[in-house]
C-alpha cells in the first residue's frame, strides 16, 4: 500500500513536472461539461468538439434550449461525435433527469452530497462510472477520481494494479495515494491523459524518454 501511494505521488509529480498545468476540463459551463462527458463515449475528443461547436452555433448548448429541440434536429447537431442517435438518447436521459433533479439547473445540483448524486447519476441510462464522475468533478466540482483506458495502462505498467482491473479498485487506490482535493483529482487525471499520449502509448510505449520511467519495478521490461 505504501509502494503505491509513492508510485502515484511520484507518477503526479514527474508528470506535472514535465508537462505543466493542464487546465481542464474544456467546458465554459458545467452543462457543457457534461454533454462534453457524454458524447465522447467511444469517440476522440476532436469529434466532440465539432459536436459541441454545432450546438453552440445553434444556440442550444443549455439545458432548456437542447430540450425544446426535436430529436432530428439534435440527431444532426452532435452527428460528427459518432452514434448519434444513442448519444442523443443518452443527452435527452440526462436532460430527463436534471429536469427531476434540479429544475434544469445543473449548477444546483452541487448542493447533493457526492455519495447521494454518484448513485443516481449511474442509475441514468447511458452514463458508466467513468462519464458519472467526469461529470461529477469536471462540472460539480466533487472530489471523486475518474479512471479510463489510460489510467489502466499507466497503473497496470508501475505493477500498482493487474491489467484487468474493476473500475473502483483502480479509483479506490488513487483516492487513497492522492490528498482528498478536487484540484489533485482533476490535474491527475488529466496528466496520466496527456502522458498516456505522448509517452505511455498503448503500442511502442517511449519509456526510455518518458519522465516516469524511473518509477517502473522494471524498466528493461518495455522497449527503450
Amino acid at each position: 500500500m505504501a509502494r503505491n501511494a509513492a508510485t502515484i505521488l511520484g507518477l503526479y509529480r514527474a508528470l506535472s513536472g514535465a508537462l505543466g498545468p493542464s487546465r481542464w476540463w474544456p467546458g465554459e459551463t458545467p452543462f457543457e461539461v457534461a454533454v462534453g462527458a457524454i458524447l465522447t463515449q467511444n469517440t476522440n475528443w476532436q469529434n466532440v468538439e465539432k459536436a459541441i461547436a454545432n450546438l453552440k452555433a445553434a444556440g442550444a448548448l443549455s439545458a432548456r434550449a437542447l430540450r425544446s429541440l426535436p430529436l432530428e434536429r439534435v440527431e444532426e447537431l452532435i452527428r460528427p461525435a459518432g452514434y448519434f442517435r444513442v448519444k442523443t438518447r443518452r443527452l435527452i436521459d440526462f436532460l430527463d433527469f436534471l429536469d427531476r433533479e434540479c429544475g434544469l439547473v445543473i449548477e444546483d445540483l452541487a448542493r447533493q452530497e457526492l455519495c447521494d448524486l454518484r448513485p443516481k447519476l449511474l442509475a441514468v441510462r447511458g452514463i458508466g462510472p467513468e462519464t458519472a464522475d467526469s461529470i461529477l468533478l469536471y462540472a460539480l466540482a466533487k472530489p471523486t477520481f475518474v479512471v479510463d483506458a489510460y489510467t489502466v495502462r499507466m497503473f497496470s505498467r508501475h505493477a500498482l494494479i493487474p491489467e484487468e482491473t474493476h473500475y473502483h479498485e483502480v479509483q479506490d487506490i488513487a483516492q487513497a495515494a492522492l490528498p482528498f482535493e478536487v484540484a489533485d483529482y482533476n490535474e491527475f487525471h488529466a496528466l496520466i491523459v496527456r502522458g498516456a499520449k505522448q509517452w505511455c502509448r498503448k503500442t511502442k510505449p517511449l519509456c526510455a524518454v518518458c519522465p516516469a520511467r524511473t518509477l517502473l519495478p522494471d524498466p528493461d521490461r518495455f522497449p527503450s
